[in-house]
């Protein structure tokens, strides 16, 4: 049963948030630093790069099998393993002194850190009664959520004021306070199925998983870098991918003991709020890269700067999300999920109507009409997608909901930065045309800057022509913000597919 002790859910909530913020921390605390990583550990702009994509790989992998190694080593003990595979790989991605090391144990911290997510979100889950899993769902939402806002934020603050090493050692005192506190208060509940003992491990399941997992990371971190498929190792990368993940499945299906469980996409609502869940983190992480990137790169805006754009939107969050999840007691949770992500897609109309004059007060209204719709979209989502699971099947579920979500948000960041390079090409083709000595308003701008300036003809068209790549830039971001917009106010029609839960049910103990 859950915990109905008063102090008890919430030193258990304690115990497992810690290392998840730590750990979805760090998937994004890095990217500030890689320029700090570079000069001291002498590396290539493309080489340094691996020091993000070896993580996020090891995450991808480890987060799908992370219900069946807690079945395989009991939940408890799995969770206090990762805390510690962690923290002990943070400590020495702090020591590192190449490149290659830094890599090495980069991979062995995302393999620590990948089942603390869907581990979390299934202990959070199991210990709050049945109808207050929408407010468990919200105290995981503020690390989920919360943690790509304030990681670069962190990480530049640490980076220029002490040293990149320091973004891992930060990690080392609070996973410890996160083991002890695991070890005192996180216990196996007695309906968890642990692997019996002459039952066969799924190691083709293991292999195809891991292989096309990671294959698929790659692709989606390197592939606008690369130039996507004109590029023979992203091909040869995708090809792997789709020919693994495919048969993955067709094996998991058939297989007796699966590392992941696909079955349980039966289940109407776990199989509908996987799908919102991966196009909605989608358009929300693109956003989440597109405000800074317009901010940075259009209006010469610091990294500090564009992080503080975002600083005001997790207060917000940390202040709504609560109050969403007590509201999942008492309201059709379909009609806030609804809600949020037609609030989501205003949010981002409003920012597609950004100007190249806008203030930074403007930048964080955007942001913040955001943070309101993210807080009404994550919560009653992972409440309508888990509702009627049983708890025997939550960590497999909680893994699964995990994957497809970081899966969303690397997709979404991927097709973000396409799309952009992109609709830049396209806007900057059509505008080059009209600088010709032909085109009146050219040479009458032309003319106006030699006068002026006291420029030479060539100075003076290189500085219109710098002008126009600017403006080719505004246009593409303002194509990209209306795509992002159009995706949450599809979903917002799709979602109602979902069941309407049942708020005063207990949750079922068998396999629905």
């Amino acid at each position: 049963m859950a915990d109905e002790r008063p102090t008890g859910k919430w030193l258990v909530t304690l115990s497992v948030m810690i290392p998840t913020l730590l750990e979805i921390l760090d998937t994004s605390i890095a990217n500030v630093a890689l320029g700090h990583i570079q000069g001291s550990l002498s590396a290539g702009q493309d080489e340094v790069t691996w020091v993000l994509t070896s993580y996020l790989v090891a995450n991808a992998v480890v987060i799908p099998m992370s219900g069946w190694l807690s079945r395989v080593m009991g939940r408890k003990n799995y969770l206090m393993a990762s805390v510690t595979v962690f923290t002990v790989a943070s400590m020495l991605c702090g020591l590192a002194r190449s490149l290659e090391a830094l890599v090495f144990f980069r991979i062995v911290q995302g393999l620590g850190g990948g089942g603390l997510q869907p581990m979390s979100q299934a202990i959070l889950l199991e210990t709050f009664p049945p109808n207050q899993r929408g407010l468990a769902m919200a105290i995981f939402a503020m690390g989920a959520v919360l943690g790509p806002i304030l990681g670069p934020l962190l990480g530049g603050y640490i980076t220029d004021n002490y040293s990149w090493i320091w973004i891992f050692y930060i990690n080392v005192p609070l996973g410890i306070v996160a083991l002890m506190m695991c070890w005192a208060f996180i216990f196996d509940p007695p309906y968890l199925q642990r692997r019996e003992s002459g039952e066969k491990v799924d190691f083709m399941g293991l292999a195809l998983l891991s292989v096309g997992l990671g294959c698929l990371q790659v692709v989606l971190d390197k592939g606008q870098g690369d130039d996507w498929f004109a590029s023979s190792h992203i091909v040869l990368m995708s090809f792997v991918a789709a020919v693994c993940l495919l048969t993955l499945v067709w094996w998991e299906l058939r297989h007796p003991n699966p590392i992941v469980d696909l079955r349980i996409f039966r289940q109407r609502n776990f199989a509908a709020g996987n799908v919102v869940m991966f196009f909605g983190f989608f358009a929300f992480f693109g956003s989440i890269v597109l405000l800074p990137m317009f901010l940075q790169n259009l209006m010469g805006y610091t990294s500090y700067l564009a992080g503080l754009v975002l600083g005001p939107s997790g207060a917000i969050m940390l202040l709504i999300l609560p109050v969403v999840g007590k509201l999942t007691e008492r309201v059709d949770a379909r009609l806030l999920l609804c809600f949020g992500l037609t609030v989501s897609g205003l949010s981002l109309v409003f920012m597609s109507r950004f100007t190249l004059q806008i203030d930074i007060g403007t930048a964080i209204l955007g942001r913040n009409i955001q943070a309101v719709g993210i807080a009404f979209f994550f919560v009653p989502l992972s409440f309508l997608t888990m509702s009627s699971l049983s708890r025997a099947s939550m960590n497999n579920a909680s893994a699964l909901f995990s994957l497809l979500r970081n899966l969303g948000g690397s997709f979404g960041t991927a097709f973000v930065t396409t799309l952009l390079a992109r609709r830049a090409q396209i806007h900057q083709h059509h505008l080059v045309e009209h600088l010709t000595p032909y085109d009146p308003a050219f040479t009458q701008a032309r003319d106006a800057l030699r006068h002026y300036m006291g420029l030479d003809p060539i100075e003076a068209a290189g500085l219109i022509y710098r002008a126009m790549q600017q403006q080719a830039g505004y246009m593409a971001y303002v194509d990209v913000f209306h795509v992002q917009a159009m995706l949450f106010f599809g979903l917002a029609v799709f979602m109602w597919i979902l069941r309407r839960p049942d708020h005063g049910g207990h949750m079922p103990e068998g396999v629905h």
